[in-house]
């Protein structure tokens, strides 16, 4: 900050992770950072409706706001974003984070406040800049929070901590669509901008305070380098000799599936929020207010979904448990493009169910063993969150030219890439119904920084026995 004045308190935890009691500060600290981007991406569906609306742009004109947030600010930023966190740590990346949400947020007023249908165009190009800069800071919270729910404890339990978190982004995602509908869509306000002057100064006010609640906060450091705490454990390597997570980046083959995954599957989440309205108004007759009513239901869902899959991964195996629900969207989504009606609005909203547990399964199994390139890697699986940008107007142009049912196709192509991603991962492990006990796991005595495990090996019974000294 500015002229130096309040320390940044920080608590190193040299090659270990925290466990018990020493764990729910932190994670409660992660958590109200996810309920943040939550909120502000429950309010860019519905902004998307609002704008053609007031400003009397196209479909694919709306999606301008998509390409901003998940283009300009995830793609372009992320490896800003990761690089800081390299450099200087959690906090600081966080802080940073926070800094450009709130920034983004206050410029909605002036923005708003001097919007009509005379200058639709420099009015929406107006906030599509300021939807880029909240972006920029959410970017920058995502390749932190992420990264840091995952490496902060136990490597075993990594994908049902990493879900865990990630509900609390739903729980927030559906109280927007609610607030909107009323501030957006009700009476006079369904044809003015100026409620969302006030909702977005509400969200600046918002991201200010969780800042100032980091600074003050102890907030416990990672440290990065892979120091092993004992030499009887011996690092695990690759099938070319390789030690995992030592090599180049770049040859982490995995993390780069996982990243076309999280592109497939971001740009298919983002595309079915953008156009569930219009596809509630224009496929089975809901007035527009009746139909953010409905994304939010649909997002209560996705909650849901999230609490209900993070209980599941403790029994199941997380990427069995990903086949399933890959396989159950992919029908859901073929019922959407063809079906008509109110019954087809419940299966969107059925995709939202199982849509739950993919992003925070998907960047663990993604940033799994990569050891030193741990911060990195968490970034380049956040710019995954660009397949938004990409998907949305590809939906918007084919809803322009056809319809809002027949565009449902292009999220229904993303589910089926990460299908196939799973499918790998699940074939990786034996095809494993029930959560593997990683008890035989290398980092179960060695302290390293490298997020989740899906590797495994038999011990001896030295090894073993000091694993046990470990866990006592």
């Amino acid at each position: 900050m500015a002229g130096g004045g309040i320390p940044i308190a920080t608590t190193t935890i040299a090659g270990g992770f925290l466990t018990g009691k020493k764990l729910i500060f932190p994670i409660a600290l992660i958590t109200s950072l996810f309920f943040l981007w939550g909120f502000s991406y429950g309010l860019l569906d519905v902004l998307n409706k609002h704008f053609q609306n007031v400003l009397g742009i196209t479909k694919l004109e709306s999606t301008g706001l998509q390409v901003m947030y998940f283009g300009g600010g995830y793609l372009i930023f992320s490896p800003i974003a990761a690089e800081v966190l390299k450099r200087f740590g959690y906090k600081i990346c966080i802080l940073m984070g926070l800094s450009l949400y709130s920034i983004g947020a206050v410029m909605f007023w002036p923005t708003a406040h001097f919007s009509s249908k005379a200058n639709a165009s420099a009015s929406f190009g107006g906030f599509c800049a300021c939807t880029l800069v909240i972006a920029c800071g959410l970017a920058t919270l995502e390749t932190a929070a992420n990264s840091y729910a995952v490496v902060i404890g136990d490597p075993k339990t990594a994908s049902p901590r990493l879900q865990f978190c990630q509900a609390w982004n739903g729980v927030a995602s559906f109280i927007g669509p609610l607030i909107a509908s009323k501030a957006f869509f009700s009476g006079k306000n369904a044809n003015n901008l100026t409620n969302v002057q006030f909702v977005y100064l509400g969200v600046s006010c918002l991201g200010v305070a969780v800042a100032i609640l980091f600074v003050f906060a102890k907030l416990p450091e990672v440290a990065e380098e892979a120091k092993r705490n004992n030499s009887l454990v011996e690092p695990e390597h690759d099938i070319e000799g390789r030690e995992i997570g030592q090599g180049s980046i770049w040859k982490e083959y995995n993390m780069i599936c996982g990243f076309i995954a999280q592109f497939c599957y971001v740009g298919a989440q983002v595309t079915i929020g953008a156009f569930f309205i219009n596809y509630a108004v224009d496929n089975a007759g809901w007035a527009e207010t009746q139909a953010s009513n409905l994304l939010s239901y649909a997002l209560i869902t996705f909650t849901v979904g999230r609490f209900i899959a993070t209980g599941l991964a403790t029994v199941l195996s997380s990427s069995f448990i990903m086949v399933l629900y890959s396989i159950a969207t992919i029908a859901l989504n073929a019922y959407v493009c063809a079906g008509k009606g109110k019954g087809s609005i419940g299966a969107v909203m059925a995709i939202y169910f199982f849509m739950a547990p993919m992003y925070p399964t998907i960047f663990t199994m993604g940033t799994a063993n990569l050891g030193i390139h741990t911060r990195r890697g968490a970034g380049i699986l956040v710019m995954g969150v660009a397949g938004g940008a990409v998907f949305s107007p590809i939906q918007g142009a084919i809803a322009d030219a056809a319809n809002t049912r027949i565009s449902f196709v292009v999220p229904l192509v993303g589910f089926l890439v990460v299908l196939a991603y799973v499918a790998f991962h699940w074939n990786k492990e034996g095809f494993a119904v029930l959560r593997v006990k990683h008890d035989d796991d290398i980092v179960a005595a060695a302290g390293v920084e490298g997020g989740a495990v899906i590797t495994k090996r038999s011990m001896s019974i030295t090894e073993q026995q000091y694993v046990g000294e470990i866990k006592n």
